[in-house]
């Protein structure tokens, strides 16, 4: 569900909030080919060919690399065969979203399969447009149903609360006291919009789209012009990092992990192998011996609400991380042991999934799982328009939040074990991508020597 909604999500208009249901149903599956490229492709083609406005089509595939050669939606037993599992989804000429794990691959290969996987993308999006042509209806006009705020209204909103007012909050280093500093102008600001247009006129949502865009056009203005972040670092700068090992003296292993307002805290239990989750899908009945478990509290982002089973998030989030870790494993050969590891994410600033995958790794450690060798992950921004590109590493919250781009990278010091990219505009350059790249594998080296200073290899004996 979550790889169909991420590419066609932010193809819709802007402004549009029109309820639009996509209900992918898989009737039948044949046991050798995954069925989540279809679905992809299915919704594309289905919106494709509607009267609803959507900037598509966009094609869709899984990469694999099998005997140094690339793959095109290969069979689950070239998969087995496989080093890469790659689904990219792309336009005519740019990504637009990806995600997949590797065998510790270099950055470079993964550009060619980047490339590779846009070269089948499109012959798809040709054959979409081919059935437009044979059945597609005329797109509605929706120009008087997008949501816009009134000319005059934003203006004087940006009057009373945007430029050095905005920006002096938004250069709060602390999450919470930024959210406060933001609030407490835009409350007072639409006191007095309300006193000027009325309270007809200035609904809440007006009010909150105002400020979405005081508040993005600030953060884009500080980042391209004067190459300043939220929290006062450079754009290739991370934030401080705290590595704790053994800090809960009752589990096999567990490990504290904090980078700037972001925290997890994570175990690790080991077992025997009638522990293994016994998996009933699609392709029939298996055994897992190795369970990664994230769960996203809403008191770590200073929120109340409902606790109780995984959501869409946290089920993509864990297995993002999953992968990560899958790559440095042992194999049951050498441990046959059933490893169950739980992520608490106690604070949350951005970037929790890869806080996961460093306090995983350093938990497998701590409870003597002789993984291959250490993983870490960062998450990486982006800030793009017509006056610039600037390229964030270790996104904050709000980064993500008013940017581009959130593009996860996790990894060894040898290569990449796991990655997703998620994107607000049409499409990322290849250019782009590459700087994205040699940045977070800077990141990921700094990341991987602070997370040494706690331990750098497995313990030699189990706990």
């Amino acid at each position: 569900m979550r790889l169909t909604d991420r590419p066609i999500r932010p193809l819709f208009k802007k402004g549009w909030f029109n309820e639009c249901q996509v209900y992918g149903l898989l009737l039948s599956a044949d046991g050798e080919n995954e069925p989540d490229v279809l679905s992809i492709l299915g919704a594309s083609a289905a919106l494709t060919i509607s009267d609803i406005p959507w900037d598509g089509p966009l094609g869709a595939v899984r990469v694999a690399r099998v005997g140094g050669k690339f793959v095109a939606n290969p069979t689950n037993d070239e998969m087995a065969e496989s080093d890469l599992d790659l689904l990219y989804v792309g336009n005519e000429t740019d990504v637009v979203m990806y995600e997949g794990s590797a065998d510790q691959i270099t950055e470079a290969d993964f550009i060619e399969a980047l490339k590779f996987g846009q070269e089948c993308c499109v012959p798809q999006i040709e054959a979409q447009k081919e059935l437009v042509k044979m059945c597609g209806k005329e797109k509605r006009d929706i120009s008087d149903q997008l949501f816009v705020v009134p000319p005059a209204i934003f203006e004087k909103a940006e009057e009373l609360g945007g430029g050095d007012r905005i920006v002096e909050a938004l250069l709060t280093v602390a999450k919470l006291e930024r959210e406060h500093k933001v609030s407490a102008i835009k409350d007072e600001v639409a006191v007095k919009l309300r006193e000027e247009f009325g309270e007809e006129e200035v609904a809440d949502a007006v009010v909150d789209q105002a400020f979405y865009h005081i508040q993005k056009m600030a953060l884009r203005g500080l980042i391209l012009e004067k190459g300043k972040r939220l929290d006062g670092r450079g754009l290739d700068d991370l934030r401080s990092i705290q590595c704790e090992v053994g800090v809960l003296p009752r589990t096999h292993g567990s490990a504290l992990f904090t980078r700037g307002e972001t925290q997890a805290i994570v175990t690790c239990t080991l077992g025997t192998e009638r522990d293994a989750q016994i998996i009933d899908a699609l392709e029939g009945e298996r055994r897992d011996p190795f369970m990664l478990h994230y769960n996203f509290p809403p008191f770590c982002v200073g929120e109340t609400g409902r606790v109780g089973s995984p959501k869409r998030r946290e089920i993509g989030h864990g297995r993002l991380a999953k992968r990560a870790i899958l790559g440095v494993l042992p194999s049951p050969e050498e441990f046959p042991y059933v490893i169950r590891a739980v992520s608490e994410i106690t604070e949350s600033n951005g970037s929790s999934s890869m806080a996961t995958v460093c306090g995983t790794s350093l938990a497998l450690m701590d409870a003597g799982v002789p993984i291959k060798r250490p993983a870490s992950g960062i998450a990486m921004g982006l800030i793009k328009d017509d006056d610039g590109v600037a390229v964030l590493s270790d996104i904050l919250g709000d980064e993500d939040h008013l940017g581009d781009m959130d593009f996860k990278v996790a990894g060894t010091e040898v290569g990449i074990t796991s990655l997703q990219m998620d994107i607000k505009i049409a499409g990322i350059t290849e250019d782009i991508m590459k700087t994205a790249l040699a940045q977070a594998n800077g990141g990921r080296m700094h990341i991987l020597g602070e997370m040494s200073k706690a331990l750098g290899s497995a313990r030699t004996e189990l706990s």
